[in-house]
């Protein structure tokens, strides 16, 4: 996880001199782009919490989470990471929210995205999505390639609100 914090710290470092807040919603990460955040010291002042959202099961846990907010859209898209980020975002009442959805492998999602393929979105103020394609197969390396590009995205959305 080292190799997340100088973006984390920079993520930290905007959110804490703009006093704004930021939740995520995230899936292949499996919170890993959380912990960056939350091993930046000071990070009450900008991190209010997260919900890792694995399975379609797990959405029933969502306080009043209806499957139509989802826009029938399946998993490992752009607009289902914006959606994740959205509602991140809305249930958490912060500024901003990030959201991630893929696959981290060894073996491809069910929708036939291959391992390595993760879409990330930015939510707030200066809103972004991105594609991102590893090409590889191991778990590991995909889950902190996904954290890097994701907590990437959030810091040039962050820069781009100025």
């Amino acid at each position: 996880m080292r190799e997340l914090m100088p973006l984390a710290e920079q993520a930290a470092q905007l959110l804490k001199a703009r006093k704004q807040t930021i939740a995520l919603n995230e899936s292949s990460t499996g919170g890993l782009i959380s912990a960056a955040l939350l091993a930046v010291p000071g990070a009450s002042a900008y991190y209010v919490g997260s919900v890792v959202i694995y399975t379609r099961e797990a959405w029933q846990v969502v306080r009043d989470f209806q499957m139509d907010e989802l826009g029938g859209v399946r998993a490992a898209t752009e607009h289902h990471a914006q959606v994740r980020a959205r509602i991140a975002q809305q249930r958490f009442a912060t500024v901003w929210g990030l959201g991630e959805t893929g696959a981290a492998g060894p073996a491809g999602n069910r929708y036939g995205d291959p391992a390595g393929h993760s879409c990330l979105a930015v939510a707030g103020p200066f809103e972004g999505v991105r594609t991102l394609r590893t090409g590889k197969t191991d778990r590991f390396d995909n889950m902190h390639a996904f954290a890097a590009a994701a907590l990437q995205l959030l810091v040039e959305c962050l820069q781009a609100q100025a």
